[in-house]
Formats: structure tokens, sequence, C-alpha cells
């Protein structure tokens, strides 16, 4: 995300991959979503899921993360009133690098507030297998670059 000026609808942009580990699986979930399957490897075996998941609230942080450190111009933005249709697609593994990207779906300046709009992105991530993992629609609130 740049400046409202800078943001094209129907503009694709990669913003980064993180592989999970078993250790952050754990400590993730052990502070946020104790859940035997995020929590216990050998509990994990037995459940749903046949072995240890992420937590989805850890996949969605991740790629909150990858999203400010690739795509956020922090003088821009003005962070987001919030996000829709938020979907775990499949679970998370240890081991898995999943990789994000957005897509702008539309924009608009904002009626009261001169020098402010508003873009909805469509965020997608996908593990290595190129199978989407989790999407979710979020609106970003941000300045112009020239409020003019």
């Amino acid at each position: 995300m740049q400046y409202f000026e800078d943001i094209e609808i129907g503009a694709v942009r990669d913003i980064g991959s993180h592989t999970f580990t078993e250790q952050a699986i754990i400590a993730f979930a052990k502070q946020f979503d104790p859940q035997p399957f995020h929590i216990d490897p050998v509990a994990a075996k037995g459940s749903a899921f046949g072995g240890l998941i992420a937590s989805g609230w850890h996949t969605a942080a991740t790629v909150m993360r990858l999203l400010v450190d690739s795509a956020v111009e922090l003088d821009a933005s003005l962070g987001s009133p919030g996000f829709d249709d938020l979907a775990w697609l499949k679970p998370v593994r240890p081991g898995d690098t999943i990789r994000a990207r957005m897509t702008c779906l539309d924009k608009a300046p904002s009626r009261s507030r001169p020098g402010i709009g508003s873009a909805r992105f469509l965020v997608e991530a996908f593990n290595q297998n190129d199978e989407m993992v989790m999407r979710y629609t979020s609106i970003g609130i941000m300045r112009f670059r020239n409020p003019a």
C-alpha cells in the first residue's frame, strides 16, 4: 500500500513469505489459542487434522506482519476499520511456507475528510503447493500524498 494516489484498482502485489516452525506454532498457540491440535503434537495426531497445525490467528497475524513490512507506507497509513470474509481454507503445518498477496478491489476518496481515502483489498495466502490457506478482504485508510 502506498499513498492513496498510488493505488491502482486491480493491481496485485506480492507481500512476502514466511516458514512456520513447530516451536513457533506451539509458542503462539500456548499464548493465544491453546487448543490441543495447536500445542501438543501427540494429541494433534489423534485430531481431525492428523497432526499439529498453526492457529488460524497465527496465520492471520503472520500475514499482517508481511503486509506491514512490505506493503504499508507508514507515513500514509491511517489503519483499517476492519475486514470481511476471513476464511482459513487449509491447515498450515510445521515446515509450511506461506506466501501472501494483496489485490486492490476498489478505492474512493473520503466524502467528509479531505486528503484521506480508503481502498478495499483482497488478501490471499498460499502454501508451498500453491494451495490457498487463507483469504480475507480488508479496508485500508490512507493519506493522499498531495492533499490539495
